[in-house]
C-alpha cells in the first residue's frame, strides 16, 4: 500500500474514532453545563495546548498570519465555533436522542463535501468515490437505524435541533476543504491557527451572552463535576482528533478523507454494545458495509496511483492498456 494512503488512512481513522466516543461523553457532561461553555471550554484548553507546542517545535514566528488572517478567522470560526457549538447545541436540545442523531448527521459530511467540490471546482469525483460514499452511507443508517426507519418520520418533530447540527456538520466540511489552502504550512500550525482565532470567537459569544444574562457563568463546582469528561474531550476528540484529521486529510485529500468520517456512528454503536448491548443482524451489516466502503475506496485510489505511475513510465511511443 502506498506509504500516503496508508498514514492518511490511519490519521482519519483515529479521528474519526475518537468523535465517535466522543458524543456519549457530552451527553454525560451536557447535563452539567450549557453547550456554549462547554464548546468554549473544551477548545480553549486544547488551544493552549497546541500554541504550547506549536512556539515549541516552531517558535514565534509560526504564529504569524503572513495576510491569511481573515482565511485563518473564517475557517476556524467554521470548524471551532459553527461546528462545534452548532452540534452540541443540537444534541443538548434533543437530549437523549441527541447523541444517535449528532453521530448519523456526521454521515452527510462526504454528500456535502460533493457538493461544495462539485460547486467550486465544476467537477464531479471519480465514479468509485460516489459508489463508496453511497455504501457507506447506507451501512451507517442501517447501525443507527437498527432498519426501523421510522427513526426518519419522529425526525420532524426535532427540526431545530437537527437543523443546528446540520449547520454544524457543513462547517466541519467547509473547514476540512479549507485545510488546502495551507498545504504549504504544516498540520500543527494551521490547526493551531484556526482553533485560536476559533476559540477567540467563541470567547466573544459567552462573554457577550453571559454580559446580557442569557447565559449563565459556570461555577468551579459545575466545570469540577465533569472534569473527566472535560479532560477526555479536550484530549482525545480535542487534541488527538484535531491534528490527526488534518494530517489525514492532507495525505488523502478531504473528499477522501472525509469517507472515514462514517466511522463516527460506528464508534457511538461500538461504545453502546461495549456497555451490555446486543448486537443485531442490521448493525452488523451496516458495521460491515462501512468497513467494505473504506477498503473498497483505498483499492480504487491504489489502483488509480499505479496506473498514473505506470503511465509517466511508458514511452511517449507506446500505449498503456485501459485498466
Amino acid at each position: 500500500m502506498n506509504k500516503q494512503l496508508l498514514l492518511g488512512s490511519i490519521f482519519c481513522m483515529v479521528a474519526s474514532m475518537s468523535w465517535g466516543a466522543m458524543f456519549p461523553v457530552a451527553h454525560i457532561a451536557l447535563q452539567e453545563i450549557d453547550p456554549f461553555y462547554f464548546s468554549f471550554l473544551r477548545y480553549f484548553f486544547v488551544t493552549m495546548i497546541l500554541c504550547g507546542l506549536l512556539w515549541a517545535k516552531e517558535g514565534l514566528s509560526a504564529f504569524h498570519f503572513e495576510g491569511r488572517g481573515k482565511s485563518l478567522l473564517f475557517f476556524g470560526t467554521m470548524a471551532f465555533t459553527v461546528y462545534n457549538m452548532g452540534v452540541f447545541l443540537g444534541q443538548d436540545l434533543m437530549g437523549e436522542p441527541g447523541t444517535i442523531a449528532a453521530s448519523i448527521m456526521e454521515v452527510l459530511m462526504p454528500m456535502i463535501s460533493i457538493v461544495l467540490l462539485s460547486i467550486t471546482t465544476r467537477k464531479l469525483p471519480p465514479y468509485y468515490t460516489l459508489a463508496t460514499i453511497l455504501v457507506a452511507l447506507v451501512g451507517a443508517v442501517l447501525v443507527i437505524t437498527n432498519g426501523n426507519l421510522t427513526f426518519f418520520t419522529t425526525a420532524s418533530e426535532h427540526l431545530i435541533p437537527l437543523f443546528f447540527i446540520f449547520i454544524g456538520v457543513v462547517g466541519w466540511v467547509v473547514y476540512s476543504i479549507g485545510g488546502g489552502r495551507f498545504s504549504t504550512w504544516s498540520t500543527l500550525r494551521y490547526s493551531t491557527l484556526t482553533c485560536l482565532l476559533g476559540t477567540g470567537v467563541n470567547f466573544v459569544i459567552v462573554t457577550t451572552a453571559s454580559l446580557f444574562q442569557w447565559l449563565p457563568v459556570p461555577t468551579v463546582e459545575t466545570v469540577m463535576s465533569i472534569k473527566y469528561e472535560m479532560a477526555f474531550m479536550v484530549l482525545l476528540p480535542g487534541f488527538v482528533a484535531l491534528l490527526s484529521w488534518n494530517a489525514g486529510i492532507k495525505l488523502l485529500t478531504p473528499l477522501n478523507g472525509i469517507l472515514f468520517i462514517n466511522l463516527v456512528p460506528i464508534t457511538t454503536f461500538a461504545m453502546m454494545a461495549f456497555q451490555g448491548y446486543e448486537i443485531s443482524r442490521y448493525e452488523l451489516c451496516g458495521t460491515l458495509l462501512v468497513i467494505l466502503a473504506l477498503i473498497g475506496n483505498n483499492h480504487f485510489q491504489r489502483k488509480q496511483l499505479q496506473y498514473r505511475s505506470v503511465t509517466k513510465q511508458q514511452p511517449s511511443g507506446r500505449k498503456v492498456p485501459s485498466m
